[in-house]
């Protein structure tokens, strides 16, 4: 199951590390500015636009949400490598991307907070009691 989601992550992955380095070239940073969770966004994007449209074998979901949980570590262990010190007296840039990202991150959480209150999950199921029983079936 697990080599399934490989072929997509890697396309993930490449795409996104193409798309950091440009981002850095534009930015004017001598480095990768945030290729992997580019491709983490491309990843979900990828899995979800796939599912929609039947593409994805349960197997294949199975690898690919595999993948999925082990970018986490990845992300962990890439950013403790960075020297946070020599990135802040670089310029600002360092600053207002952090800025920024936690800025962003926290529109999106509010804005689908706001779009999905009240509906329940399509894996979840609903309990539904009759009108006027307790709910606990007393």
């Amino acid at each position: 199951m697990i080599i399934y989601g490989v072929a997509l992550l890697a396309i993930c992955t490449l795409a996104g590390v193409i798309m950091g380095d440009a981002l850095g070239v534009l930015l004017g940073v001598k480095s990768n500015v945030g290729g992997v969770g580019i491709a983490m966004i491309l990843l979900i994007c990828a899995r979800l636009w796939m599912h929609k449209r039947g593409g994805m074998t349960k197997d294949c979901e199975m690898g690919v949400g595999f993948w999925g949980a082990m970018y986490i570590p990845v992300v962990v262990a890439m950013a403790a490598q960075q020297n946070v010190v020599t990135a802040l007296h670089g310029g600002p840039v360092a600053v207002l991307a952090a800025i920024g990202s936690v800025v962003i991150c926290g529109c999106t959480i509010a804005l689908i907070s706001r779009t999905h209150k009240g509906e329940p999950l399509p894996d979840e199921p609903v309990e539904v009691t009759p009108v006027g029983t307790p709910v606990g079936g007393r």
